[in-house]
């Protein structure tokens, strides 16, 4: 296996490897926290502020694996009254104003971060630089762009359609359902023909 494949694999699941520590770490943390106080009547003065950052941090790192996943809860139901090329097109079109919207907001949040932020604002009980903790702002933004880019790509040039898996479930039953549903009045007017068939026969004899 070669380097750029290994580069490449961490890069494409950076988000799932910083999530899933990032959940275990103040899980444990806050685990320990409770043993402390109830049994030893002991409290950890920095673990509840370090698993507070650590949550945000969570949270924004997992908008950008829903990104990545096309997970995020959004409006298309328009996009069905579209042909399907249009559809394709026109979802790409709001991505494209996600995108514009991101970068704009990695720039402030850069801006904000790195030359407007007080340098001796810091953390209560752990004492280093808040910068520290919304530096997560432009980074987790920024990855998200990437991440929309990506996606699009595999739609536009790849011809893969990434979707999140619940919502392929659905549609998938979705489907299933409206197939029975148009299947049943031709299996219905199938069972009623010979019957039909026989009255008329039978009003004809007589």
């Amino acid at each position: 296996m070669s380097i750029g494949i290994i580069i490449y694999r961490v890069i494409d699941n950076i988000e799932r490897v910083i999530c899933s520590t990032l959940l275990a770490t103040f899980v444990v943390i806050l685990f320990i926290q409770i043993v402390s106080r109830q049994l030893f009547n002991h409290s950890i003065s920095w673990s509840e502020e370090l698993s507070t950052y650590m949550f945000v941090w969570f949270v924004y790192f997992g908008a950008s694996y829903a990104t990545k996943l096309a997970a995020h809860n959004r409006v298309t139901f328009q996009f069905k009254l579209f042909p399907p090329r249009v559809a394709v097109y026109s979802e790409a079109l709001a991505d494209l104003i996600w995108v514009g919207f991101n970068s704009y907001f990695v720039w402030l949040s850069y801006d904000f971060v790195f030359n407007k932020m007080n340098l001796f604002w810091k953390s209560q009980t752990l004492g280093f630089p808040m910068k520290y903790v919304y530096v997560i702002l432009p980074v987790a933004f920024a990855l998200m762009t990437f991440r929309i880019l990506q996606v699009n790509y595999y739609k536009l040039v790849k011809g893969i359609d990434i979707r999140d898996p619940e919502s392929l479930e659905v549609a998938k039953l979705m489907d299933s359902a409206e197939q029975q549903a148009n299947s049943k009045p031709v299996a219905d007017k199938e069972s009623r023909s010979p019957t039909q068939g026989r009255v008329k026969a039978g009003a004809h004899h007589g």
